[in-house]
């Protein structure tokens, strides 16, 4: 009997290929749009998990208070960490971690074999870590001893890849290694482990970790080990013991700080609370600076998640209403098989299993269709994901659920109402399709409608705001701007020679160097205030160390006093300072002309430095657009981690080739490296312009599908008609009128569905822009354009089949008649 179903169900697809072919392709291509951003999810989500006891791993972050502002950084002051081991009885285990990217976004590593030429390169991604570190962490160790890798001072752990193309095929265990770092200074180390790459997915994407014994580091943590308020740059991590409540052990942080950097604090102007966040969701917390890696946006995940839901829900809704519609044909069918003897039972049995076998053949496509694009995905996702079994057959399992669950949903209403059938009604033919299901099917392509509108309102957003990001003016050049990093010591007591050698280049129009350059975290701070102010009342204000060329060769222009000059040699003394015109603001100053000639204070360990403001620069973005700008000064340095070198608009491989050149030519031992500043900048934009992609690629998608199930309703309403349209035009009526008659029901579905999106797409969006100091307007064009795209798309899909019944032979049409 089921075989015989089966069979039936087989034939009535065969006989019906397009209806068909739109059930089972909407359904599959909604299923695969859900399993890949499923996938996706459970990628973000699954951050850490595979860590040993990560249920009792903490990360303690602090919470700053000072002029009646609050933030809040991932780092913790150096000595910390020990010092909650040993006062907390709750914790087991501590260590810490430091990015070498909080001052430099890369490092120098050389190797030189006897009798060979050097192997130098730069590198990211490097840390320093305790000699605990891999006892804490877990990594999965190819040379050398995890537990014992970092004990001895002056020692590295590196990933596979780096030991490949250190040293090739050959081991690297116990290697020594140059590695120059602005952060740790110029230093030898020993190989003491090389580790595989993780397949699975953590918040420290790491290439290199270096022990903290054996550099600058070491030697500046030894003049602050009782420092307990400031240099907070140190990633603290606490294991807990099984049970205790890390809320419990947050109680304990206030005294614990007043103990240790109580009066510290009160003589700077300023009060930290300590919070314990869960290693699991680190990655997650995208509110917080100074974060191992750049955290995901909850918001984000939401957002897409919505997505995978609501594109699937319109999959199903067309194959619902393409099933309720064609079951009105079968009542016929219906009613003759009653003559025959079959019962209630038998037809519930054949409706749904017709149904459950499209929806198992559009899973089955829908499973194909996710493993051939998720390469493609996972490029656009900047992730590496994966979807094997057994991994993933969970998730496998539950999207077969949910095909089934559609399909029974689908054959519901044809199974109870047709199988309820009057047979001698049906075939007298006086039979008529349902009211409740007719307003069904309009209610779903009204819901399907709402969601592509609200789609097309956020693609166009995103996009706007994308585009803005990228054409906004900055407040300095950012166009023709080569950025070349300094690394080793013999790179920065070289900075001004390489200035003079570019300058010798048509194509340079000028050349500074800087500790940082605008889109570059900028960690380094001091807390300003005015003379006749206390420290209670400083502000925090981000500082830069520059050399005279610096300023001019980004365009960054003075709007009161003056820039660094060789003119004036007090320069030289440290005692100068620049400031922004929201520094100038923030320190109390009428305008910036008032702040000129005035001495500004920052205290440090007990001491006061006072500097004189000697010029304030116009306000420009030296962080992305996500935040508003804050104060920004300079002081005058003799070099710089980075030469930024202003060019004349051309082909650049020819200005390239002269840099390297004259690089080499001065310094010919360490590899020459370039960027450019306008597209690091926009690398802040990543993670938007991923989200940007997705929603854009997931809107398509949704409208493919809502247009696919359009169109079947549109082709089953015209084929209903059909004899209507044929008295219509054998009474004179023209192909236009009867296209406008067979295209307005659907025309208004699609504009109440406008008007439903437009105030919630509006909401979404509105929330979303939030993330950003500086956004685009949402204006009524907007979600004209986005209702005007979706009534034009509607009008084309619809549009086909009325044209196509509208030009139609009536003599066909009513020779049965």
């Amino acid at each position: 009997m089921i075989f015989n179903y089966f069979k039936i169900a087989w034939r009535n697809m065969m006989r019906k290929k397009v209806f068909s072919f739109i059930n089972i392709f909407g359904l599959a291509a909604g299923l695969a749009c859900c399993m890949l951003i499923s996938i996706y999810l459970l990628f973000e989500w699954s951050y850490d998990s595979y860590q040993k006891d990560v249920k009792d791993m903490y990360q303690v972050e602090t919470e700053f208070t000072m002029s009646g502002k609050q933030f809040t950084l991932a780092g913790t002051p150096a000595p910390l960490a020990a010092a909650v081991k040993r006062d907390f009885p709750e914790v087991t285990e501590s260590t810490r971690l430091m990015q070498l990217a909080l001052f430099e976004d890369k490092t120098l590593l050389q190797y030189t074999a006897p009798g060979a030429a050097p192997i130098s390169f730069y590198e990211d991604k490097g840390f320093l870590a305790d000699s605990n570190f891999f006892r804490f962490f877990n990594y999965p160790f190819i040379e050398g001893d995890p537990a014992t890798a970092l004990q001895p001072p002056a020692t590295i752990v590196i990933s596979e890849e780096i030991a490949h193309k250190l040293f090739g095929n050959s081991p690297a265990l116990n290697k020594v290694i140059d590695i120059s770092s602005g952060t740790n200074g110029d230093n030898k180390f020993t190989i003491t482990g090389v580790f595989r790459p993780l397949d699975a997915p953590s918040h420290i994407d790491a290439r290199f970790f270096m022990s903290f014994k054996g550099g600058d580091m070491e030697r500046m943590m030894k003049r602050q080990e009782n420092d307990y308020t400031t240099n907070n740059m140190f990633n603290a991590y606490l294991r807990l013991r099984p049970g205790a409540n890390p809320a419990a052990v947050e109680t304990k942080f206030p005294a614990f700080l007043d103990k240790y950097a109580g009066k510290d604090m009160k003589a700077m102007g300023f009060q930290k609370r300590q919070f314990l966040v869960p290693v699991r969701d680190i990655h997650l917390r995208g509110d917080v600076p100074g974060n191992i890696t750049p955290p995901a946006s909850k918001k984000a995940l939401y957002i897409l998640a919505s997505i995978a839901v609501f594109t699937l829900l319109i999959a199903c809704i067309n194959f619902m209403n393409l099933a309720t519609a064609q079951s009105a044909k079968r009542s016929s069918e219906v009613g003759i098989r009653k003559v025959l003897g079959a019962v209630k039972g038998a037809l519930i049995g054949q409706f749904l299993g017709e149904s459950i076998l499209m929806s198992v053949l559009a899973f089955l496509l829908a499973w194909a269709f996710t493993v051939l694009l998720l390469p493609a995905f996972s490029m656009i996702t900047g992730r590496h994901l994966s979807f094997a079994l057994p991994a993933h057959l969970s998730l496998l399992t539950g999207f077969l659920g949910l095909a089934i669950v559609a399909g029974l949903l689908a054959g519901l209403y044809p199974a109870f109402y047709l199988s309820s059938f009057q047979p001698a009604k049906v075939l007298k033919g006086k039979f008529s399709n349902s009211l409740a299901a007719i307003s069904l099917r309009k209610g779903l392509v009204v819901f399907q409608f709402i969601i592509s509108v609200t789609l097309i309102v956020a693609t166009v957003v995103i996009n706007n705001q994308m585009e803005y990001l990228r054409n906004q003016d900055l407040g300095f050049d950012q166009a023709s701007q080569v950025v070349i990093p300094l690394r080793g010591s013999t790179a920065k007591n070289l900075a001004t020679a390489f200035e003079n050698e570019f300058q010798r280049i048509g194509q340079v129009i000028s050349s500074g160097a800087g500790a940082y350059y605008p889109g570059l975290t900028n960690p380094s701070d001091n807390l300003l205030y005015r003379d006749g102010r206390n420290a209670q009342e400083a502000q925090r204000t981000r500082m830069n160390y520059v050399d005279y060329n610096y300023m001019a060769t980004l365009g960054i222009k003075a709007v009161a006093g003056r820039t660094f000059s060789k003119e004036f040699p007090g320069d030289t003394t440290g005692d100068r300072i620049i400031l922004n015109e929201s520094a100038a603001m923030a320190l109390g100053y009428a305008s910036p002309a008032e702040a000129v000639g005035k001495k500004v204070n920052s205290d440090f360990q007990g001491q006061t430095t006072k500097s004189e403001v000697v010029g304030v620069v116009k306000d420009f973005h030296f962080e992305d657009l996500h935040k508003t700008v804050t104060p920004y000064a300079f002081r005058l340095s003799g070099g710089g981690s980075y030469l930024v070198v202003h060019t004349r608009p051309g082909a650049p491989g020819p200005l390239l080739a002269s840099l390297e050149a004259a690089w080499h030519k001065l310094d010919p031992n360490e590899p020459f490296e370039y960027s450019f500043l306008d597209e690091d900048f926009q690398k802040n934009y990543a993670a938007e312009e991923r989200e940007s992609a997705l929603v854009r690629y997931f809107t398509v998608m949704a409208i493919l599908i809502s247009c696919l199930g359009l169109f079947g309703l549109a082709s089953f309403s015209a084929e209903q008609r059909v004899r209507e349209i044929g008295i219509r035009k054998v009474l004179g009526a023209s192909i236009g009128g009867i296209v406008l008659l067979l295209s307005k029901d659907f025309l208004k579905l699609v504009g109440i569905a406008m008007l439903i999106a437009s105030p919630l797409a509006y909401w979404i969006m509105y929330k979303w822009l939030q993330d950003f100091a500086y956004k685009v307007p949402l204006t009524v064009p907007l979600f004209l354009l986005a209702g005007f795209s979706a009534l034009l798309i509607a009008l084309l899909t619809v549009g086909y089949q009325a044209i196509r019944a509208a030009m139609s032979n009536p003599i066909e049409n009513l020779r049965t008649e």
